[in-house]
């Protein structure tokens, strides 16, 4: 049987009535090219069936084509969606994502970090589960590195996060744009930074209208348990409150739960916004949920075009 033979740089070049440097270039997303050429590049290049040749164009330019993602985040809730903002940006450019996940134990992330450097990685994106500093993995590593959804505790590092009080601003204007005036606040555990920059956003907000939050301690875990155990609390408060500002979707759907299982109607009596838009909590949840959007495929696609 005959071998078929490979499609070449020359190929895609001819096919698409282009010099051969040209394909290089619209491939790589490099260059200065108008769109409609780098279009017919990739339309020839795709109608050919035309596959690059990494390893020799590794040899050539001394890079890999391939970004290390380190992460905390075991369940993949927030990396997910902010690889697909990633994937945007370095998939049009031909590269790779490498995926490392060290469940936040130090020892194991070390590990990944040496595997990444020995497999010359053009560069690193840091990220996990919350927007906590976090130690740096070094600057004296001889590639780029980004911090996406937690912080570098080197201020010189370069990090990107979602704004969680401004999210959280946001949640409660809502909340008083439809009529609520006795507004309580069911927060996450106090040990995350996320926790006390919800909180502060929400009470600005809050005494922008003349406010204050209902006075009743509402602090737990980011879990829908907890929130079921806030609605017991809140179900009891006199008088009445009329909405509640959660600081997680978890959080929101077991509080919406517990109201539903005391005969509370939502939204009609009280009013409820989460944050994160976890769309497994928000979508599934009856009635489904108000929640602030956290953006992490923005984020996603800010961290990996710093990157590049």
């Amino acid at each position: 049987m005959a071998r078929r033979r490979s499609i070449t740089v020359s190929d895609v070049a001819r096919q698409a009535g282009v010099a051969p440097g040209t394909v290089s270039k619209a491939l790589s997303g490099q260059g200065q090219l108008r769109a409609e050429t780098r279009q017919r590049v990739i339309e020839a290049a795709r109608d050919l069936g035309y596959r690059p040749n990494h390893l020799a164009k590794s040899l050539q330019t001394g890079r890999s084509y391939v970004v290390g993602v380190l992460t905390t985040d075991s369940i993949g809730r927030f990396t997910i969606p902010l690889l697909t903002g990633a994937e945007d940006v370095l998939g049009a450019g031909q590269i790779s994502i490498l995926l490392c996940e060290s469940r936040g134990d130090p020892v194991r992330e070390r590990h990944y970090l040496q595997n990444l450097l020995s497999r010359r990685v053009d560069g690193i994106i840091v990220t996990g589960r919350s927007s906590d500093s976090r130690p740096s993995i070094g600057r004296d590593l001889g590639i780029p590195v980004v911090y996406a959804l937690t912080r570098s505790v080197d201020p010189d590092d370069v990090s990107v996060l979602h704004d969680d009080a401004q999210g959280a601003s946001d949640a409660v204007r809502h909340l008083i744009e439809t009529g609520r005036r006795r507004i309580a606040i069911v927060s996450g555990p106090p040990r995350h930074s996320a926790t006390a920059n919800r909180r502060a956003g929400a009470t600005e907000e809050l005494s922008r209208h003349g406010l204050e939050p209902v006075d009743i301690p509402l602090i737990g875990e980011w879990s829908e348990e907890w929130g079921r155990e806030a609605a017991a609390l809140l179900a009891r408060v006199d008088p009445p409150i009329d909405g509640v500002f959660c600081m997680s979707d978890q959080i929101a759907r077991g509080v919406s739960d517990g109201l539903r299982e005391r005969g509370v109607a939502v939204p009609d009596q009280i009013g409820i916004v989460g944050m994160d838009n976890w769309d497994v909590m928000a979508t599934s949840a009856r009635p489904p949920l108000t929640t602030i959007d956290l953006e992490l495929s923005g984020l996603g696609h800010l961290a990996a075009s710093l990157l590049v």
